[in-house]
């Protein structure tokens, strides 16, 4: 086994419970899950959810100790998650003329996700 290959293997099952509780709390908020490690050419979107008109790209971030969460989604990454929304939405045509926002969800040790809505503009 390489060197660093368990703690890939962590840092990934970390990753896979913290978009579980992020999906729970979401459906909890009344958001229907319509996609979950949505892969596209250009990235992988976390989660796509929707409540009434409102489509929703979210992307999870998850630490360990809590910290690095200060700017969570860096402009490079809001781009690509920018361009993999248009690629999603344009494969699923029955969400035309929906309102469609980026939101962010934070995942800290020991805390309930934070769920931050239209934290960004294109």
């Amino acid at each position: 086994m390489r060197a660093g290959t368990t703690s890939r293997a962590a840092a990934e099952r970390f990753g896979r419970r913290a978009e579980a509780w992020c999906r729970l709390a979401l459906r909890l908020k009344g958001y229907r899950v319509l996609a979950v490690r949505e892969r596209t050419p250009v990235g992988e979107i976390d989660m796509v959810v929707r409540r009434g008109g409102v489509v929703a790209v979210v992307e999870v971030k998850a630490r360990r100790q809590g910290a690095g969460l200060d700017e969570p989604v860096s402009a490079r990454q809001r781009g690509r998650l920018e361009r993999a929304a248009a690629m999603f939405l344009g494969r699923h045509g029955e969400l035309a003329g929906l309102a469609v926002r980026f939101d962010v969800m934070l995942v800290r040790p020991w805390r309930w996700p934070e769920h931050i809505p239209d934290a960004w503009r294109p």
